[in-house]
């Protein structure tokens, strides 16, 4: 009775692993290399394989690299081969090589393809397995062809031509739909999208999402088909893209990851500290220089962050939504004017209707006419430089030919903080005898 609960509960724990690889992971993720690494032996590849690529990378890879020989050899042949690719590039050298030498020499060439291309680029990202005819082969026998690939989901195949140059990529739907004799060719409608092998992966992204495709054929500058990046692979490249962007708008390396080891972020984090301790040190001169305003007036420095929060929010909004403009390929630099009259009119607009509100809260708590008009006009004009600031600081630097998230957030802080206290400070100081 105890052997068949033990099974049962091993039945259920297979099946769950194989349907839900990524809730699987969760608990996993909590492991050692070393405790994952013995799970990882004990199960059946069928099972796993899936659920280590829901894996850390990190993790996996150090997992993968402490298994026994004979458990390595069932599972590797499993997994994805672009992400056994990754896994693979994270170990060390002589460990690397003692895994591939598992693999059959189809695979490992495969691999070894993958991994000659850059992390960031569509050839990294490229499955080198891909179904491919020529321009008179007839639905028939592409479909007859496909019998032998009933466990794989195929979407689209791929047409080529005498000397391999791609000709065209045709959705299976429209190759099951036509006449059984009717040659490829004559299925191809328009132009086929592609990416060249070195093509960085934002450029991957902006075809994902510029055309509904399944599949995008990766070749060479002779335009020969060397792989395809699937369905799957592009949206992993605009998750990889949307988080990779939100860690560097803010001074995180983007190979950190959530359990890298605490030396590692510290490595990467300090640096932009530190950068950010001096920003602060520019703000903090800028109030050193009004020192005798503010001590004659103590009211000014209750009132300081109040302007520098709210000069803080606008230039966020406005930053956030022209990164995702350039993720998503909806703005270019050349449109610079339009952006940022849009952003200051909104600024304006803005600054207005809470320096309303900011004056009346004011006027309550301090009685002062003067006082209130002074954080009004500084709280439109740093909501207008704000607006402006978080609209161009992204599209500079990729005029720059930088990469517009690279710490921009720490940037535009310093912007609002330094003018949204030298404008509430500076007229201030100008209509003193006012206050």
């Amino acid at each position: 009775m105890v052997t068949d609960r033990e099974t049962l509960a091993q039945d259920l724990a297979a099946t769950f692993t194989a349907h839900y690889p990524r809730e699987a992971a969760l608990p996993l993720e909590a492991l050692s290399p070393s405790d994952l690494a013995l799970y990882l032996e004990a199960e059946s590849p069928i099972n796993t394989a899936r659920t280590v690529e829901q894996i850390d990378p990190e993790l996996a890879a150090g997992a993968i690299a402490q298994m026994e020989d004979e458990a390595a050899r069932r599972l590797l042949p499993s997994l994805n081969p672009m992400h056994l690719g990754s896994l693979l590039a994270r170990m060390p050298p002589e460990r690397q090589q003692q895994r591939m030498a598992l693999l059959d020499d189809d695979l490992a060439g495969e691999l070894r393809a993958v991994m000659a291309y850059p992390p960031d680029t569509a050839g990294h990202l490229m499955d080198p397995r891909f179904l491919v005819y020529g321009p008179e082969t007839t639905a028939r026998e592409v479909v007859e062809k496909l019998s032998a690939f009933r466990q794989k989901r195929i979407l689209d195949v791929l047409l080529v031509d005498e000397e391999r140059r791609l000709a065209g990529v045709l959705p299976l739907q429209s190759i099951l739909l036509a006449e059984t004799d009717t040659p490829l060719r004559e299925l191809v409608t328009g132009s086929s999208p592609s990416v060249h092998a070195m093509a960085p992966r934002d450029e991957v992204v902006a075809l994902l999402t510029g055309g509904k495709l399944t599949t995008l054929p990766v070749v060479d500058l002779d335009g020969h088909v060397l792989g395809v990046i699937r369905h799957a692979s592009l949206v992993d490249a605009v998750r990889e893209e949307a988080s990779v962007n939100l860690q560097t708008m803010v001074g995180v390396s983007k190979d950190e990851r959530a359990l890298s080891s605490p030396w590692f972020s510290v490595r990467k984090r300090l640096p932009w500290l530190n950068i950010n301790l001096l920003t602060a040190f520019l703000a903090a001169a800028v109030v050193g220089v009004f020192e005798g305003t503010i001590a004659k007036f103590t009211a000014l420095a209750v009132l300081l962050p109040v302007v520098a929060g709210q000069s803080g929010n606008t230039g966020m909004q406005a930053l956030a939504v022209t990164m995702r403009g350039l993720s998503l390929r909806e703005i270019r630099p050349r449109l610079w004017v339009r952006i940022l009259a849009k952003e200051a009119t909104v600024g304006a607009v803005n600054g207005v209707a809470v320096a309303l509100v900011t004056m009346a809260g004011t006027y309550v708590w301090s009685r002062s006419l003067g006082l209130c008009a002074v954080i009004g006009v500084s709280m439109v004009l740093s909501m207008v430089i704000a607006g402006v600031a978080g609209a161009a600081i992204p599209l500079l630097l990729t005029i720059a030919k930088q990469d517009p998230a690279q710490s921009s957030s720490i940037i535009l802080t310093t912007v609002t903080d330094v003018m949204g206290f030298l404008s509430f400070l500076g007229l201030a100081t100008l209509f003193s005898q006012f206050l």
